[in-house]
């Protein structure tokens, strides 16, 4: 196994050259490198673990298949996040058409809650008294079930900017729309969750 800091290091593009050239060793390299991000989306859409993990190991399935014809026209990041939100909304449908509605949480592996400092949705003290923890956590099972209510639109737009390196661009890519419109998305979703959690 690599060093997790040289893997960053190393550019995708590099990486993609590497294994196209019959370095296997080099798409190790680019699932280390990404496979957190893509658990991460799948997380935020499906709010369950082993749904997660299954949908970010069928993008790296996925990827595998495609590579060898991958140009670059886009950053692979932006590819990859694309096909994870994807499979993460086809899996959602899926669960949801099988009467498996799972609840989604923003209590991903990440920072913050709400992707910005200035979000009303405190991070805990690292270690609450058992009164805050159990406010905490009723407060988390509140947002959880609030965002499931919000609008499919909405409910990615803040799933993604929760993402720590996630950008407006980035999301507006993605999700195939205008800045303006991710923008607004994100802020009417915060402010639908402000509202209905009454914070």
């Amino acid at each position: 196994m690599s060093n997790s800091s040289e893997n960053i290091a190393v550019s995708d593009a590099d990486l993609i050259g590497r294994w196209k050239e019959g370095d296997s060793t080099a798409f190790d390299l680019l699932v280390d490198k990404h496979a957190g991000k893509a658990y991460q989306i799948a997380y935020g859409v499906l709010g369950n673990k082993e749904d997660a993990e299954e949908v970010a190991q069928d993008v790296f399935v996925r990827i595998h298949r495609a590579l060898s014809r991958f140009r670059g026209d886009a950053e692979f990041s932006t590819w990859l996040y694309r096909i994870a939100l994807n499979l993460a909304r086809n899996k959602y449908r899926w669960n949801k058409v099988r009467g498996l509605r799972e609840m989604v949480s923003l209590d991903a592996p990440q920072e913050g809650e709400d992707g910005d400092s200035r979000g009303p949705m405190a991070v805990p003290a690292p270690k609450p008294s058992p009164d805050h923890e159990a406010i905490f956590r009723e407060l988390e099972q509140n947002i959880a079930s609030e965002l499931e209510n919000l609008p499919a639109a909405f409910r990615e737009a803040l799933v993604l900017r929760n993402m720590d390196d996630m950008d407006y661009h980035q999301i507006a890519s993605l999700l195939g729309c205008k800045l303006g419109t991710v923008k607004s998305r994100i802020a009417r979703a915060r402010e639908e969750l402000r509202r209905r959690l009454k914070l």
